[in-house]
């Protein structure tokens, strides 16, 4: 079987799209995924796209890890997927109602589109409950000790239509993410894994992270990720409610508005597209 994609990527966070409206749903996709996402072997990416009709939306995304679990929401993935829409003429529409695993999340086209593909994207509201998140335990999940590798860590944790742990560091280029990021997304207090935002504060207006993602491992940026350091950054005093976050691709910019609705903006790139036999 051949499927046809397309590459793409916000701030290095790369995905392949594949445009499955008006096709039969493709049989086996998890399997696929692992087969194509190794970068050595295969295409490479953090996650896969898939482009579908939808009901309730303007369109729907379902988005694939490269080790073929199924995720809620990918913040640079969504920029991407209105991107192309817009690039293809599928939509007129200057803001998209895309359906997710998440909701509805609505994607809007800004200064910069043209030149640079800069998409905002409303990434609705943050969700503090802990059971919600999900985490075991009930209520809000601020500066809880958590045990890994016999250093205790503190973690902040919130769901942006996924569940995040934001741990504040000092000195976030030299921190061995690699040692504790699978750990943490792993760890039992997290029933559905979790994506682990490491975050150094630079100033009131500026943050710098690094994420493990849950099923991708350490990625060059994401835009859930970025959103939910943001809001913790915020919960915590240490940021306004408009901060710009420096990751490894490159920055986006987040706002918690008043309205309690978390922005994020920043831009998409399409690489090249083509056929992969599976």
């Amino acid at each position: 079987m051949k499927i046809s994609f397309t590459k793409m990527h916000g701030l290095g966070n790369d995905f392949i799209l594949i445009d499955a409206r008006g096709k039969r749903p493709v049989k086996g996709l998890p399997a696929i995924m692992r087969k194509v996402s190794p970068r050595r072997t295969a295409i490479g990416f953090d996650q896969a796209l898939v482009l579908r009709d939808s009901e309730s939306g303007d369109f729907a995304m379902d988005i694939y890890n490269g080790d073929g679990s199924k995720v809620e929401m990918c913040g640079n993935g969504i920029r991407c997927l209105a991107a192309y829409i817009w690039k293809r003429g599928l939509s007129r529409k200057k803001t998209l109602a895309i359906e997710t695993m998440a909701g509805i999340i609505r994607p809007e086209k800004v200064k910069g589109w043209k030149d640079k593909g800069l998409v905002r994207v409303d990434m609705g509201l943050p969700v503090f409950e802990g059971r919600d998140i999900p985490v075991s335990m009930e209520g809000p999940v601020r500066d809880v000790p958590l045990k890994v590798h016999g250093r205790t860590l503190n973690v902040t944790c919130l769901s942006m239509g996924n569940p995040h742990c934001v741990i504040f560091v000092d000195d976030v280029d030299n921190f061995d993410i690699a040692k504790y990021g699978p750990v943490l997304e792993r760890h039992v207090f997290f029933p559905r894994r979790v994506n682990v935002e490491f975050v150094e504060v630079l100033s009131k207006r500026r943050l710098k992270m690094r994420v493990w993602e849950r099923g991708a491992g350490e990625t060059f940026a994401c835009g859930t990720g970025a959103s939910a350091s943001g809001v913790a950054a915020r919960c915590k005093g240490f940021t306004e409610r408009r901060v710009t976050v420096l990751l490894k691709g490159g920055p986006l910019q987040i706002e918690w508005s008043e309205g309690e609705h978390v922005f994020m903006s920043g831009p998409t790139e399409e690489v090249y597209s083509g056929v992969v036999e599976v």
